[in-house]
């Protein structure tokens, strides 16, 4: 069934900052064949439980300014809150963060073909993530089989990737147990799930167990084998929440959403297990607020690791020892809005953008390529209750 995207006005904030940040963006850029850099795409999904009403929304992103002027918006079911793009940006992912789908007591995951003049989205079919609450997906690294975590069902489950770009049912499942010593640890709460560079395992990050599960994957039947060892036990009561792998895919990063830390991790790639090299605070000393962080990313060129603090509503940036992988801290930056659930950078890795869900806004930094610090470059977006953002270089203007 088709599903086309509605024009809609461009709700957009801009002012001179963002003209005085243009000459060194231009210059951290890659090169384009023109004088002005190509732009961006950038498709936001939301935490709008309406059917009925847009919840996939398409911008346009200007890397010279960091301006976000919106394309376009479609009804892309209830609760689109993480995307994913095919590797030739030929199809996208959603997983529908709900507990009911079709009389199952599941989410469910949804397929959409990307029209590769205008970046706009048809449905091609959806499918039961078998498990309450999916709220993280991706796909492994040969593109063959989407991987999805459910939040609330503590489990996940692998969906093979056809020829045409629907999902096919889920192949294979896995189920946590067990639960930690937070008041939020009350069970197997799923949160995230990735492969490995190799392709050789998938790791499950689980906030209410204290564990990164580990997978043996086979992705070309979409099998998952659950191994009797955790691939790394994080501290009582730390809830992780989110990993990433180091650009080398020697180390990796967890965020801990219930104890506000981040851990550096070495990572052991033939047993595919992580020992921990360091972990520290993601807030500011002597902050006494409450805070849970949420996302975290490493810069395309290494040298610089972001998280984000909600309630604290920050990015803090940490710089990353080259040799050692060790984390040092170096800015605390205001979100310019309230509950930074995810953020992410441009492929240059220029610019930052930060999705604040309670706030109902998208803001845009620009990233010191030196130092890594981040400056607001005056531009926002209002977005519906955003919860995920994905940038792509604009395929439609080549």
């Amino acid at each position: 069934m088709p599903v086309f995207f509605a024009r809609v006005p461009s709700p957009l904030i801009t002012n001179s900052i963002g003209l005085l940040a243009a000459a060194s963006l231009l210059g951290c850029a890659k090169p384009a064949s023109s004088s002005k850099a190509q732009d961006y795409l950038v498709y936001v999904g939301t935490n709008v439980a309406s059917a009925e009403e847009n919840t996939i929304f398409l911008y346009r992103l200007s890397p010279a300014t960091g301006a976000l002027t919106r394309v376009s918006a479609q009804r892309g079911g209830p609760n689109p809150t993480y995307l994913t793009l095919s590797k030739g940006q030929r199809f996208l992912y959603a997983v529908n963060e709900t507990q009911t789908f079709r009389g199952e007591k599941s989410g469910s995951v949804s397929s959409y073909a990307v029209d590769r003049r205008t970046g706009n989205l048809t449905l091609l079919n959806e499918q039961p993530s078998k498990g309450a609450s999916p709220c993280y997906i991706s796909l492994d690294q040969g593109g063959k089989s989407a991987l999805v975590a459910n939040y609330m069902g503590g489990n996940v489950a692998v969906l093979p990737l056809l020829a045409d770009g629907t999902l096919a049912p889920p192949s294979s499942t896995g189920q946590h147990e067990g639960k930690g010593p937070h008041k939020n640890q009350d069970g197997p709460h799923a949160h995230c799930i990735i492969a490995d560079p190799a392709n050789a395992y998938a790791f499950a990050v689980d906030l209410g167990t204290d564990r990164v599960y580990r997978y043996r994957l086979n992705a070309g039947p979409g099998q998952l084998t659950q191994m009797a060892e955790p691939a790394f036990v994080a501290r009582p009561g730390a809830g992780p929440r989110h990993l990433t792998f180091h650009p080398n895919g020697k180390r990796a990063y967890l965020i801990n959403e219930l104890n506000s830390t981040v851990t550096a991790l070495e990572y052991e790639a033939a047993a595919g297990q992580f020992r921990e090299l360091q972990t520290v605070s993601a807030l500011p000393t002597g902050y006494e607020g409450t805070n849970s962080c949420a996302d975290i990313h490493v810069s395309p060129n290494g040298r610089f690791l972001y998280a984000s603090n909600r309630g604290h509503n920050s990015i803090a940036v940490f710089a990353i020892d080259e040799a050692s992988g060790a984390l040092t801290l170096t800015q605390h930056v205001e979100t310019q809005g309230k509950t930074p659930r995810n953020f992410t950078l441009d492929p240059s890795g220029s610019l930052l953008l930060v999705a604040n869900q309670n706030s109902n806004n998208v803001v845009t930094f620009r990233v010191d390529q030196a130092t890594g610090r981040l400056a607001p470059t005056g531009q926002t977006a209002e977005v519906p209750s955003p919860m995920f953002l994905q940038v792509v270089s604009d395929f439609t203007n080549p």
